[in-house]
């Protein structure tokens, strides 16, 4: 599989990528109950997005600048971690998801989670097409006209909000794709660490 980035979006947001083989996809890994605990109240604890206003304030800004109000169509990592901080835990899906939850929540940072056996072809993160959606994992339709998405050859499936219900990662999937969407005002090192944390976690705990 080969990653484009469009070139109307480089100087907006720099993804970072990964594919995982031979992941081990369950419901429920009780191995992550006390991690998932403890980084949900070291986030209670903190001071918040205004605290960590550096990647907060980039990925915000990552949203303005395709023309979207980050107050109303929240970053998945953002909207996260105002539930996180609301008591709320974190939500339990799956392994690898509740995996790259966990690595979003810390980092701060948007991912995209995609089971790569069901993407067609390669991938191309663009601006959305007028008139493209696709079938959401959580909502009926999300539309990506002038957004950020990630696209096969079948259509858009990703975005750094909402994903879709054509390629989310359940039990039966067994190559994942993962994307960070890094803001191209952010030091490259710190979408550097963040893969590199995911990579570790996603082998510890789904035998990648």
């Amino acid at each position: 599989m080969t990653f484009h980035v469009d070139p109307d979006v480089v100087r907006i947001v720099r993804p970072l990528w990964h594919v995982f083989d031979a992941v081990r996809v369950v419901l429920r890994e009780p191995r992550l109950d006390d991690p998932l605990r403890q980084a949900a109240l070291a986030v209670r604890g903190s001071a918040g997005p205004d605290g960590t206003a550096d990647v907060v304030g980039a990925v915000r800004t990552m949203y303005r600048r395709v023309g979207l109000d980050p107050t109303k169509v929240r970053p998945a990592s953002e909207a996260l971690g105002r539930r996180v901080r609301r008591g709320e835990e974190l939500p339990r899906i799956n392994s690898l998801v509740d995996v790259t939850n966990w690595c979003s929540l810390e980092t701060e940072l948007p991912f995209g989670l995609y089971d790569r056996d069901r993407l067609d072809g390669d991938v191309t993160l663009r601006l959305g097409r007028e008139g493209e959606e696709y079938a959401g994992i959580r909502k009926d339709v999300v539309h990506v006209s002038g957004r950020l998405t990630l696209a096969d050859a079948a259509g858009p499936f990703g975005n750094p909000t909402s994903d879709s219900a054509r390629t989310m990662v359940t039990p039966a999937t067994t190559r994942a794709l993962v994307v960070i969407f890094g803001p191209a005002d952010l030091p490259a090192a710190i979408g550097d660490r963040a893969m590199a944390l995911t990579r570790e976690r996603v082998t510890a705990f789904c035998g990648a």
